[in-house]
């Protein structure tokens, strides 16, 4: 498959341009040629030494991940930018980097993953960046106790061994949820005013107890790479349609 036409299509469907001016990251194509053929693809959440080294030991031709090397642009490539870039450009491999925009797509997106793992419904877009989305937020099929919930993302999720942490401040019993993954505390503001039970993110910064204390929720901290492998995933599924060798690599981090 012709790089730019997988570029185009994945650009397509995450609705990259509509992010352009709301992402630190440079989503896209980051490293490579456009014009080269792709047979394998090779999917990760980030694109670290480790990841790059395992591409090149597949054979991969392009490597797409959630994080990528660009973040407000690259003014020396040095120290880790060199190191990853070159280990990317001396195999022939391209990166391709989805940040906001997968977080974001309701349907393969990481909030979406974990909407489904949770049996979340009536789902409707939350999270609010410029005029775009980085979440979900929906009923769970039954009420249920934070514990419950805390229970299932610890079963179901890549946590790399770590527990599931929750800031037990809302009800006894819990229904509607938000779902904003990786550092999704920010948005703790907006999942108050929206009235839900519990916010569902990755990992949370020191205000967010005092603040979800006052205003009587629940933050359930399920881990940033944890939160963050179901877009990948979903990525990799749509993409073994289009005559391209697919591969997950699981990096766990535990964070």
């Amino acid at each position: 498959m012709h790089c730019q036409n997988f570029v185009d299509r994945l650009d397509d469907i995450l609705q990259t341009d509509a992010y352009a001016d709301l992402d630190a990251s440079a989503n896209g194509l980051q490293v490579g040629p456009a014009d080269q053929t792709l047979s394998n693809a090779v999917f990760a959440v980030d694109a670290a030494v480790e990841t790059i080294e395992r591409v090149a030991d597949s054979g991969g031709d392009i490597l797409v991940t959630h994080h990528g090397l660009s973040w407000g642009g690259i003014e020396r490539v040095t120290g880790r930018q060199y190191a990853r870039i070159a280990r990317l450009i001396d195999n022939n491999i391209a990166l391709y980097t989805s940040h906001l925009p997968l977080d974001g797509q309701q349907e393969l997106g990481n909030a979406a993953g974990v909407g489904d793992v949770l049996g979340v419904e009536q789902r409707t877009p939350f999270g609010k960046i410029g005029p775009e989305y980085i979440g979900q937020q929906g009923r769970l099929t039954e009420e249920q106790t934070i514990g419950a919930v805390q229970e299932t993302l610890q079963s179901e999720l890549d946590t790399g061994g770590e527990a599931v942490q929750v800031l037990e401040f809302g009800p006894e019993t819990v229904r509607d949820v938000a779902i904003v993954t990786g550092s999704g505390t920010d948005w703790l503001d907006e999942a108050i005013d929206c009235g839900v039970d519990a916010l569902v993110t990755g990992e949370g910064k020191q205000q967010a107890y005092h603040r979800a204390r006052e205003a009587g929720i629940h933050v359930v901290l399920a881990g940033h790479y944890a939160t963050e492998t179901f877009g990948i995933q979903s990525l990799a599924n749509r993409v073994s349609d289009w005559g391209v060798e697919t591969t997950v690599l699981d990096c766990p981090t535990g964070l």
